[in-house]
């Protein structure tokens, strides 16, 4: 059996007819930049996430950007050194500076007792970045109690958790979140696209105003912008896919749970924590792997002909790009251990039953051979 990490492929070809016809419309139009799909797709996400303003943009990365230019952040900027590369480029491309914390193992998501140490310790801290990783949210209650203490402002990298909740509300309603359409996202797009929520009119403004070059009106700029705009064509393939991500994002849950009832026996895994007090949306379906056994795990799966990844292999501090930041090895334990550990498995909503037991299975003789 030949078990793919993620098949695009089978979700299109749900809707395919939808989606094309759609396309058909903007061709049919020839306005492509902007214009009524896109106004289309922001009023949907403004509803679905139940937030006062979303502002499409031309990627995941630009929306973490143009909010962090748009909260007029200069200093440092804290965020987890455990999770994809855009979200410390993005704070350093605004002007600012990255500054990491370690994560809490059980849930990859940063520590917020490692935030408060950090803001105890470092007075050049004026922000603090969560990242939502593999679509589990962050501890937002205690991270905006920590936050509010210090009057420091927060801005949410959601990248891979549209469709989550955290404490009864969507993830992007109460602040400011960036939302990635990448491809392999659970909304995915034709190509990059990204989405700001925000609950402020002025910075909903500055934002809207950043992502046409800053003009204000048309052709007069008072501040040096970025051309950062979600094409139509995205848009209109998003406007159908919307319709369908509860469904997906149920589907995964489902995935994850079926993963959860039968590895959680097995001795060295350790599996992903579905809490009462969250909607997990299952991005990715992530485990730890212990004893150094994860890349045998993974070679031993590969020759099954089921596909992994690894998300990530190496902590953002190590990064070559940020040896500037004095970083070393031990600096954040939690996070290179879960670098050396971390494995996820197929988990898409068009995997069938049979393909899950097959590496449920797999796994299972993995173990039983150790």
């Amino acid at each position: 059996m030949k078990i793919p990490f993620l098949d695009l492929k089978r979700q299109y070809n749900t809707i395919k007819g939808e989606v094309n016809e759609s396309i058909g419309t903007v061709l049919d139009s020839q306005k492509f930049i902007l214009g009524e799909e896109v106004e289309e797709f922001e009023d949907n996400m403004r509803k679905y996430c139940k937030c006062k303003d979303a502002i499409s943009v031309a990627s995941g990365t630009d929306a973490l950007l143009l909010s962090i230019r748009a909260h007029d952040i200069s200093g440092s900027v804290l965020t987890s050194t455990f999770t994809f590369f855009a979200t410390a480029g993005a704070i350093h491309n605004s002007g600012a500076n990255p500054k990491f914390a370690d994560i809490k193992p059980e849930t990859f998501n940063v520590d917020p007792e490692k935030i408060r140490k950090n803001l105890q310790d470092d007075e050049s801290i004026k922000a603090v970045l969560p990242v939502h990783l593999f679509g589990k949210p962050a501890e937002m209650n205690e991270i905006m109690e920590i936050t509010e203490d210090n009057d420091l402002t927060v801005i949410e990298d959601a990248a891979q958790t549209l469709g989550a909740e955290y404490r009864g509300k969507k993830v992007g309603s109460t602040g400011t979140a960036c939302f990635s359409f990448f491809p392999s996202k659970n909304l995915g797009g034709f190509g990059d696209g990204g989405l700001i929520t925000t609950n402020d009119d002025e910075l909903s403004e500055k934002i809207r105003t950043l992502r046409v070059h800053g003009a204000k009106p048309k052709y007069y700029h008072h501040v040096i912008g970025y051309n950062s705009r979600l094409d139509a064509i995205h848009a209109a393939v998003l406007n159908v896919k919307l319709k369908y991500l509860d469904k997906w994002v149920q589907k995964r849950i489902n995935n994850a749970k079926t993963y959860n009832n039968a590895l959680k026996h097995v001795e060295n895994l350790e599996l992903p924590q579905i809490s009462n007090n969250e909607k997990h949306s299952f991005n990715q379906y992530t485990i730890k792997v212990k004893k150094g056994l994860r890349d045998n795990l993974k070679d031993f799966l590969q020759n099954k002909g089921i596909n992994t990844a690894v998300y990530y292999p190496l902590p953002l501090h190590l990064q070559p790009c940020f040896s500037s930041l004095n970083c070393k090895k031990g600096d954040f334990t939690n996070a290179e251990l879960a670098s050396k550990e971390v494995l996820s498995l197929p988990v898409f909503p068009e995997l069938e039953k049979e393909e899950i037991e097959y590496t449920i299975d797999s796994i299972s003789e993995f173990f039983n051979d150790k």
